[in-house]
This record gives structure tokens, C-alpha cells and sequence, in this order.
């Protein structure tokens, strides 16, 4: 059996494959694509900015999928769920190797031997394809009967990213005022969590007046565009949170110059937390006083671990009938359209868009 899949052959050459579809691997599980997330790492990768990757790879890290076939043993999700052929699946994209010093002694991902791509040729699981793989190994958990589809897609893998970052880095505590650089998907999570954990402000800045207004709907009690110069931005948000500055402040843009800005607008005593930065590489001038002088904390975060895609679910779950999560799904493009799913995410028109295999 063949399927199609959007394949990087090397940076900006993206090409529509029909690949081999093979059962699953004892272990595994082999799934049918309802949804890929395009996401703004997937535009990093396809302009060379994340570095070389080991070309030509499937692109897509984030899906909802359909069990068509169980490997040999596996009866369960990854949370022991029942599960059977027809049902929806949510997984996490690391294979991790579960034999290395970060996976069982320091309990952190990636780990030394984390592959994240395999080579198109070869079984995948790549989302922006109509079916995906899953390796024995490769967590995955059974939608409930209740989710929707679009609601659990629409943060893919940023929800679970903002849930590492304040596992890692501290979580928002109630009556904290909080400041989100940057209305991506990233962006949009810290809010929506931020925002659940009873911070008392949350302020975002964003050049997008669409993606503001998605971030007003997820719980932002202020939004500031690009527009504004980066001293008034500073002073607004000082003039509304108080002389002390904000206690935590989340970096979620993806571009370096947020990152001195970001350190600038972190309170006395606060947190700046840094999701976006994953793909820009290089460097930026901060003053190290200032880490001093205001008691600074600085840390960042990436790759979630399975446990944070668990509680995306059911998190995005718990809120689909109460915040307009499936809304924020505003585009939708076929396999073979996978080129201009990712010129429009970096363009920031989009607000999330995701890969419908139903669309020819």
C-alpha cells in the first residue's frame, strides 16, 4: 500500500512522495492522519534556520490519528487505555531511546539518542502524510470520546511545550501578572494556561491584530502590537502591573530580538521563560547587572515530555466547550499543499493551520 507524504528533500525543496505504507512494528502502531499541525520549528526546518537535518525527511511532528492497525502486544495507550482499530490517537513525537542517562536517571527529554526524524524512505511518523507510523516506544494516547479533533490539534505541540516550560521553570501562581512576546501557537498556550492558573493580568504582544484577538479569547487582559515602540511597550505594561514589573514573562516569539526585550520587562525577583527560541540561532546583547540587580531568573525549555501531551489532551479536552480552541484552526490545506501551509504560517496570516489528508 502507498500514501503520500510532503517530503524536504534539502532547505526550501519540499516535494509530494508516495511512500510505502508498512504494518506496525511489534510495539507499534500504525495510524491514518486526521490532522497534522503545521507548526512555526516546521517553517525553522524548511529554510535551513534550525540547522541541517538528515535529508529527506516527512515533515510534521504534530497529529490526531486513527488506529488502523495494532502492533503485535499492544492493547493499550500509553496510559493503559483500551484501544482498538477506529480510534483517535494523540502522540508524542520524540523517539526516545529509554536506555540513556537522561531518560532514567535524569528524567529529562531530549535524551542523547533522541531521533527525531527518520528517513522519508523508511516507516515514519511524519504527519504531513496520510499515515504516520508510531515505533515501539513512541507514546500515544487515545482521545476521549468527548474531544474534538480540531480543539487538540489547534495547539499541537505548543500547548505541551508551555506545560514543559512551567514544569521546568515554575508555574504561574494565582494574582501573578504575567507577559507573553509573541501570539503563535506557543504564544497562545502560555496564555490559555496562565490565564486557567488565575494570574491576575495577562499581556500580550504580538504584531498580528488576528492572533491578538485569539489571545483576548483565550484569557489576555491586554494585548500590544508591534506597532508601539518598544519603550512605550514598557511602560504600559509597567503602568498597568506596577513599578515591580511583571512576575513572569514568556518568550514565544521566535525571533532573537525579543529575547533583550524580554529580559528588560521581567519584574523584580521574576521569571522570563524562553519556548520560542528554538530555531533562531544566534546571539543577542543583554546586561548581565541586571540579572543581579533584579534577582533575575532566566531558563528555557523544550522537547516536552509524553506526560505533557497527556495533559494537553485532556487539558484542551477539559476547556473545547468552554474556550474557542477548534476555532483557532484557520486554515486547512491537502498533503500536496504543505508548501503553502508553511508560507502562511510564516507569514503569520494564519493562526494555526494543519494538514487535512481529505483535501485533494
Amino acid at each position: 500500500m502507498l500514501g503520500r507524504a510532503s517530503v524536504l528533500v534539502k532547505p526550501n525543496q519540499l516535494e509530494t512522495w508516495d511512500v510505502k505504507v508498512a504494518d506496525p512494528e511489534p510495539g507499534g502502531a500504525l495510524v491514518s492522519i486526521v490532522l497534522g499541525g503545521v507548526c512555526g520549528s516546521d517553517v525553522h526546518i524548511l529554510t535551513g534556520e534550525a540547522g541541517v537535518m538528515p535529508f529527506p525527511i516527512i515533515l510534521g511532528h504534530e497529529g490526531v490519528g486513527r488506529i488502523e492497525k495494532l502492533g503485535h502486544g499492544v492493547s493499550t495507550d500509553y496510559a493503559g487505555e483500551e484501544l482498538k482499530p477506529g480510534d483517535l490517537v494523540y502522540w508524542s513525537p520524540i523517539a526516545l531511546c529509554h536506555r540513556c542517562y537522561s531518560c532514567n536517571v535524569l528524567d529529562e527529554t531530549p535524551c542523547e539518542n533522541t531521533q527525531f526524524f527518520e528517513d522519508a524512505s523508511k516507516p515514519n511518523w511524519g504527519s504531513y502524510a496520510d499515515y504516520a507510523w508510531l515505533p515501539n516506544g513512541m507514546p500515544f494516547y487515545k482521545l476521549p470520546a468527548q474531544a474534538q479533533p480540531e480543539a487538540v490539534a489547534a495547539l499541537g505541540c505548543a500547548l505541551p511545550t508551555a506545560l514543559r516550560g512551567f514544569d521546568r521553570c515554575g508555574s504561574v501562581r494565582v494574582g501573578e501578572t504575567v507577559v507573553v512576546q509573541g501570539a503563535g501557537p506557543v504564544g497562545l498556550s502560555a496564555v490559555l494556561v496562565a490565564a486557567q492558573a488565575g494570574a491576575r493580568d495577562v499581556i500580550v504582544i504580538d504584531g498580528s491584530p488576528l492572533r491578538r484577538e485569539a489571545a483576548t479569547a483565550l484569557g489576555a487582559s491586554l494585548t500590544i502590537g508591534l506597532d508601539v515602540a518598544p519603550e512605550e511597550r514598557r511602560r504600559m505594561i509597567y503602568d498597568r502591573v506596577g513599578r515591580n514589573g511583571p512576575n513572569v514573562v514568556i518568550e514565544a516569539a521566535g525571533v532573537l530580538p525579543a529575547f533583550p526585550e524580554g529580559v528588560d520587562l521581567t519584574g523584580n525577583h521574576g521569571r522570563y521563560i524562553v519556548l520560542g527560541l528554538w530555531g533562531a540561532i544566534g546571539t543577542q546583547p543583554i546586561s548581565p547587572r541586571d540579572l543581579t540587580i533584579k534577582n533575575l531568573t532566566i531558563a528555557g525549555a523544550t522537547f516536552p515530555k509524553p506526560k505533557h501531551y497527556y495533559q494537553a489532551l485532556h487539558l484542551a479536552t477539559a476547556l473545547q466547550d468552554r474556550v474557542p480552541l477548534a476555532g483557532l484552526v484557520s486554515h486547512r490545506f491537502g498533503v500536496s499543499q504543505a508548501g503553502e501551509a508553511l508560507s502562511l504560517t510564516k507569514s503569520g496570516t494564519a493562526i494555526k493551520a494543519v494538514i487535512d489528508p481529505t483535501i485533494t
